[in-house]
């Protein structure tokens, strides 16, 4: 079994190459390709690392020749950075996906339709934009209010199209916020859900820029994890047309996080959360979705925690201190 994994030295890249050479895929070793701009000092063991941009011309073609039997998709630039560099956002979001998917093509093509790898796209609930109802649930319209969104979107549609013409066979899966992310803040909008948790664990002050009440859907990078691998798995069969899965997760206001962290770590831990209006911040989040059903994806097993606390401890078990 050979995987690509496309953006494997970000934060989550690396955890699921840890886990598949922890455990392997599918109860079986896996030889692993690793392809990023940069790795850690420290990164995950894989069979091969690779380093580059998804926007290097022509590095697509040479990636689906290694004819892996897995693609995960993780490259990008996060959601802050999209809307603040509008260029940069689609250059880096949209167009290496469309390279991707034409290089797997040929690859297919070439095989006679024998070769048809598994892609597997972290998407987001940045696809969705308001007004939205106090919940919604896997039919509400995906009409983003943010390039990052309108990116991920559009990604979505072309791995749906050319699933449908047999040429891969993929799965979107739309990651509710990451939190808690370790390691250093990141120009992702939503970087304060994990901040106000993070940097206040580690003694240091957070900034929250956003009122909190501001209620908003999570899962641990374990849980992202085990979306990525689930969806790798997965008998795409059960998706019908539709590929594009919203992944569960903890819906909560900002409120209640910090309480959370109250409980687990004490008010001294807490008082390190300064609040500090970033209108900006405030503009981006407010055409976000606070809470939403995942009844497909929750029905085809796939998991994530139950309540925030969870959360909190997942990041001082696996990565405080690290």
């Amino acid at each position: 079994m050979r995987i690509l994994i496309l953006g494997a030295g970000g934060m989550i890249g690396q955890k699921l190459a840890a886990r598949i050479a922890r455990d392997g895929f599918r109860g079986a070793p896996a030889e692993v390709i690793a392809h990023d701009m940069a790795f850690p000092p420290s990164p995950a063991p894989v069979a091969r690392q690779i380093t580059g941009t998804v926007t290097d011309a022509g590095i697509m073609k040479p990636l689906a020749a290694e004819r892996p039997d897995v693609v995960f998709h993780l490259a990008s630039i996060v959601s802050g950075e999209a809307e603040v560099d509008f260029d940069k956002g689609w250059q880096v979001n949209m167009f290496p996906c469309w390279e991707l998917l034409q290089a797997l093509r040929a690859e297919h093509e070439a095989s006679g339709g024998s070769y048809r790898p598994r892609i597997v796209f972290t998407s987001s609930i940045a696809v969705f934009g308001a007004p939205f109802p106090e919940v919604f649930d896997d039919e509400f319209l995906t009409a983003p209010l943010t390039s990052y969104g309108a990116q991920k979107v559009i990604c979505e549609q072309m791995i749906n199209d050319f699933s449908r013409k047999g040429f891969v066979d993929g799965v979107s899966v739309r990651l509710p916020t990451i939190c808690v992310r370790p390691g250093k803040p990141n120009k992702a909008a939503s970087g304060f859900f994990s901040g106000i948790i993070r940097e206040p664990l580690n003694g240091q002050e957070a900034i929250l820029p956003v009122p909190d009440t501001v209620s908003h859907m999570h899962a641990s990078p374990r849980s992202a994890v085990g979306f990525l691998l689930k969806a790798a798995e997965l008998d795409t069969a059960d998706l019908g047309a539709r590929r594009a899965l919203n992944m569960p997760g903890v819906a909560c206001t900002v409120a209640e996080q910090i309480e959370a962290l109250r409980d687990v770590a004490g008010n001294n831990v807490v008082a390190l959360i300064k609040r500090q209006p970033d209108p900006l911040i405030e503009r981006i989040v407010e055409g976000w979705p606070r809470r939403y059903t995942a009844d497909r994806a929750t029905a085809l097993g796939f998991k994530a925690e139950t309540d925030f606390h969870e959360i909190v401890r997942t990041y001082i078990d696996e990565d405080l201190n690290r």
